[in-house]
């Protein structure tokens, strides 16, 4: 459950898989001390941009490398004129009009036409995932909410976020941060949890893994611990299970323990 028990890499992979664009790539994402690497195959050049805006909006990213990144190869369109594989058309031969693979508009070929539209859609794309990455710099930009874990995924010209705040005036004044950056269209904070002490509970980080980390306090149990997590105390089973604890009653002060997601 974020914002406490998954990785920056899952954040990073959920994000790019909620966009329409990204999701059926199956890119890969890797994550080290907040450094991110994703590889895949995308469609052209452009998709480095669109990867990078969008992980850019999540929390504790400092860096997006999208080198691994492989563009495929786009197919030219068949000159007239030139042989084509079962039409019988051979060179220098006169082929009908409706029969031409690009069909003449004006200035433009259909093929040309359809090229273009496609640049301006990944543009609009592009410009649009923006506004994810300027909401999350005017959250960070703020006094009272720059310690919140907040996640900023975009949707349209709307943006959804994810995470949790310390209280009800953090989440009022979370909305607001998010509506005054231009080009916002919309907010979706159903994803935010008002969770006392999530500043506090926010502030041990892995930097190996991202995953968060818990030191035990004096008087702690493993079922307060997945409360204050999960929200549920029965989920101390998985805290148990993830750090190979046998006996759940057995924890000690100053123990680490890693929150799973």
């Amino acid at each position: 459950m974020w914002p406490f028990g998954k990785s920056t890499k899952d954040r990073v992979a959920e994000a790019l898989n909620a966009q329409p664009r990204l999701q059926n790539l199956g890119l890969q994402v890797t994550e080290q001390g907040g450094n991110v690497r994703v590889t895949g195959m995308v469609p052209n050049d452009r998709y480095g941009n669109l990867v990078k805006v969008v992980a850019e909006g999540i929390n504790g990213v400092k860096s997006v490398d999208v080198s691994g990144l492989v563009a495929q190869q786009e197919t030219s369109p068949v000159q007239a004129g030139s042989t084509s594989a079962g039409t019988g058309t051979s060179a220098g031969a006169t082929t009908p009009a409706a029969q031409t693979p690009d069909i003449q508009m004006g200035e433009k070929t259909m093929t040309q036409q359809s090229a273009g539209t496609a640049e301006l859609d990944d543009q609009a794309f592009e410009e649009q995932s923006k506004i994810a990455k300027a909401v999350l710099s005017a959250i960070r930009s703020n006094g009272e909410l720059s310690d919140d874990p907040i996640d900023v995924l975009q949707s349209g010209k709307s943006v959804i976020l994810r995470g949790a705040v310390d209280n009800d005036h953090e989440l009022r004044l979370l909305e607001q941060v998010a509506r005054a950056v231009s080009g916002v269209a919309g907010v979706d904070t159903s994803g935010v949890k008002v969770t006392v002490g999530t500043k506090e509970l926010a502030k041990e980080k892995d930097t190996e893994s991202g995953d968060t980390v818990y030191t035990v306090k004096s008087g702690d149990t493993l079922s307060e611990i997945a409360q204050k997590y999960y929200g549920d105390a029965m989920e101390y089973k998985k805290i148990a299970h993830y750090n190979n604890i046998s006996n759940p009653d057995l924890i000690q002060p100053g123990q680490k323990i890693r929150i799973p997601g």
